[in-house]
């Protein structure tokens, strides 16, 4: 018996680590968020990703769905600066998170379909009006490509009926 537990374990293990690892276009995404948050954020030092949560993918016929929270943290590294590599942490510096949205086709290198980014301070991404505007952009960017029927749009009927005949 204990030797049918070793090799289950070991399986199970590293079913665990493949679950874990993220995906290529998981990978893109995040590094579009950082690179585009040091594009736009006006400090003077650059910023890396310290952590990435709640991934979300998903694929339909018209391509693939990625959805993450990326947290990032401010490094030692001036925007200015020639080497941008082994950038070090600053732990106690503000760390803004990051919502990404995405919608890849299904080419072989996919192409972005649509994309929605919001990045700010945590607290501020779960203030509720906020968080309801987020949510219907990534539901805007999931449907990106899907083959709409053009006779019919959500709500038309119900505004179509009470129309005098």
């Amino acid at each position: 018996r204990a030797a049918m537990r070793l090799p289950l374990a070991i399986c199970l293990g590293l079913v665990a680590l493949v679950a874990a690892s993220p995906s290529a276009l998981q990978r893109r995404v995040t590094r579009e968020v950082v690179e585009n948050f040091n594009g736009r954020s006006n400090g003077n030092f650059i910023f890396k990703e310290s952590a990435v949560e709640g991934a979300v993918e998903r694929e339909d016929s018209s391509g693939t769905f990625v959805q993450l929270k990326v947290t990032l943290v401010q490094t030692t590294c001036k925007k200015r600066a020639p080497q941008r590599h082994n950038c070090r942490a600053l732990e106690n510096r503000r760390k803004p998170t990051c919502l990404a949205c995405y919608k890849f086709d299904t080419s072989d290198v996919p192409k972005v379909l649509d994309k929605y980014q919001n990045c700010g301070p945590s607290h501020h991404l779960a203030v509720k009006e906020i968080k309801h505007r987020d949510e219907a952009e990534c539901r805007a960017v999931e449907d990106a490509g899907k083959v709409v029927d053009s006779l019919y749009l959500p709500g038309m009927f119900a505004f179509s009926k009470g129309l005098p005949a």
